[in-house]
């Protein structure tokens, strides 16, 4: 796992890169990797933000390299 800051921001390797959220199918710039809690459990939340549109967020295993 990457090294977390304590607001649990990730120092995620594909970070300010093009990734592609493979749920949603989209593309954008990865802004920032969060740990999250909900329900008792820590979850890591991905957030992209595309060159057009709205920013959105997805689980952080679902992001990869855009080709």
């Amino acid at each position: 796992m990457n090294p977390v800051d304590a607001e649990g921001r990730e120092d995620h390797p594909l970070l300010h890169c093009l990734v592609r959220d493979i749920a949603s199918r989209g593309e954008g710039e990865l802004t920032e990797v969060v740990h999250e809690r909900h329900g008792g459990r820590l979850i890591r939340v991905a957030y992209i933000q595309p060159a057009n549109g709205i920013a959105w967020s997805t689980a952080a295993n679902n992001i990869g390299p855009a080709r």
